[in-house]
């Protein structure tokens, strides 16, 4: 087991029909980590796909992981990873999207509720504690009158396509800083408002 190890959950729901959609941001921001650290994703036997790599040469170790599960199934496939990997839930970071932050914006917690959120509900039951890491990749609220859920399983618009390869980057660099140097110097980074 490595001292400086990680485990980084994307959330989503598998398939290339979802693959774009607001829902599968987490594993959208997952794929810009894999990408940074040249590491590519197989196959595992916890029901999932699984890339391992480092933050830099010598930076801290990261299982980078997306549950080949819907959503609202996700807490299985983590809670077999983190049993795979020996890894505790301090060490456990999930992406996720989040309707109440404005899209191109993050927030980044650790432990609370699941705010709503299917794929941390299922996490923190299958885990026993929300006492884990989220960072919240903003999608913001549904115009008009659509329904939330119809909304996150709607890919992006043309002009969100634009900003989105920068809002992922931010995501990446969220999660490296949380592993190299704390989660309060990526509040301080990220958070341009209070901490919610």
């Amino acid at each position: 087991m490595d001292d400086n190890q990680w485990l980084v959950v994307g959330l989503g729901n598998p398939g290339p029909g979802y693959a774009g959609n607001r829902h599968n941001v987490g594993q959208m921001a997952l794929a810009e980590l894999a990408d940074r650290a040249s590491a590519p994703f197989r196959s595992h036997r916890t029901n999932s796909l699984v890339a391992e790599g480092r933050t830099g040469t010598e930076g801290p170790r990261l299982v980078l992981a997306k549950p080949a599960s819907f959503m609202n199934l996700s807490g299985g496939p983590v809670a077999a990873l983190m049993r795979f990997y020996k890894i505790e839930p301090e060490r456990l970071i999930v992406l996720h999207d989040e309707l109440d932050i404005p899209f191109d914006s993050l927030r980044i917690k650790f432990g609370g509720g699941h705010g709503g959120h299917n794929g941390t509900r299922d996490i923190i039951a299958a885990l026993g504690t929300g006492d884990f890491t989220r960072v919240r990749i903003g999608v913001g609220r549904p115009p008009g009158r659509q329904n939330a859920a119809d909304y996150v399983l709607r890919d992006f618009s043309g002009e969100e396509r634009k900003v989105l390869p920068s809002l992922l980057a931010d995501a990446a660099d969220a999660v490296e800083q949380i592993a190299r140097e704390g989660l309060s110097a990526a509040q301080l980074r990220f958070h341009t408002t209070a901490v919610t």
